[in-house]
């Protein structure tokens, strides 16, 4: 059931201990929207816990600044932050699958799994989401806060490049930076610093990259082998699905991430006229209409060529 910002404020104020939990191989928005969050509900009185199936990566180790892990306790209300599909749950899918009492989101493609769900689908980011329901709360804007917000939205948003950008979203960050937050060294972490592991990688993949469609479309795939030889961790992949369309005319990258044997994680992004949210979809997964992702099981040449049999189509091929 969808509800209103006025409604998930009332379900917060209506109860005391949450558990917030955020999507697996987390990211800036999911982390961001989770942590600003709890560190609102702290200041309503209210008990929380930020639950991270995959832990908080040292890259976004900043977001939980100020974070005071409280003793184990039952919830009486969970919360999932940024979680379209309860399958990005992770580890912690079957424990809080049916327990999701609310999810705030601002994925089209969310399958409506929680009890209630506060989705703006025109919203940059699930922190610019997050940012109207604390408004809504009249939760007190503070540095903890900003800087979480703040993420959320420019990583979302790459760095303020990519289409889903809107004037709502600018005005927004205007009023974060005015809380004394450190928005170029946030940028700098974020868009700038890479592992000597990560230039490593995309050499490897930039020169073994495949290319369909008279240039339109191009394959990266990352092997686990590839990985562990480069000591890549997971937070260094973020970012590396969207290096092809850097090449003119490419349309829709698509990279090939293996998590086992016979098992790949897809995500694929595209300049603007594909909607892969649509492609992503068909194969099980979704996101957005430039930036999406599924899992599929199968040999690598078989799951190629199921994404790139419904991409040629999109591509009138």
């Amino acid at each position: 059931m969808q509800i209103s910002y006025k409604q998930a404020a009332d379900i917060i104020r209506e109860n005391d201990n949450f558990h917030i939990l955020t999507h697996q191989s987390p990211d800036g928005d999911t982390l961001g929207s989770g942590f600003a969050l709890y560190f609102a509900l702290r200041q309503l009185g209210k008990k929380a816990a930020v639950i991270c199936p995959d832990g908080t990566t040292s890259r976004y180790a900043f977001l939980s600044e100020g974070y005071e892990e409280p003793e184990s306790f039952e919830p009486d209300f969970v919360i999932a932050a940024d979680i379209a599909d309860p399958g990005l749950m992770g580890s912690v899918r079957e424990t809080y699958e049916k327990r999701v009492g609310l999810c705030i989101d601002h994925h089209v493609s969310n399958v409506f799994y929680a009890e209630k769900t506060l989705l703006n689908g025109e919203a940059s980011a699930a922190c610019e989401v997050m940012y109207n329901l604390l408004k809504e709360l009249g939760v007190k804007t503070d540095n903890n806060i900003a800087r979480c917000l703040y993420t959320g939205i420019a990583t979302d948003t790459g760095c303020f490049k990519y289409g889903n950008t809107t004037a709502q979203a600018h005005r927004i960050v205007a009023e974060l930076i005015g809380y004394d937050i450190d928005f170029a060294r946030i940028n700098r972490e974020m868009f700038d610093i890479k592992s000597s592991q990560r230039i490593k990688l995309e050499q490897h993949i930039l020169n073994n990259m495949e290319v369909y469609f008279d240039g339109r479309c191009a394959v990266l795939v990352i092997s686990e082998e590839l990985r562990e030889g480069l000591g890549v961790p997971d937070e260094d992949l973020d970012g590396v699905a969207g290096l092809p369309l850097q090449v003119r005319g490419m349309e829709v990258a698509v990279t090939l991430k293996e998590k086992k044997a016979g098992e790949y994680k897809i995500s694929m992004r595209s300049s603007g006229r594909v909607n892969v949210s649509e492609i992503c979809g068909s194969l099980g997964g979704g996101g957005h209409k430039n930036a999406a992702g599924c899992s599929l099981k199968g040999d690598r040449d078989d799951v190629k060529n199921s994404a790139l049999v419904l991409i040629g189509k999109a591509l009138g091929e």
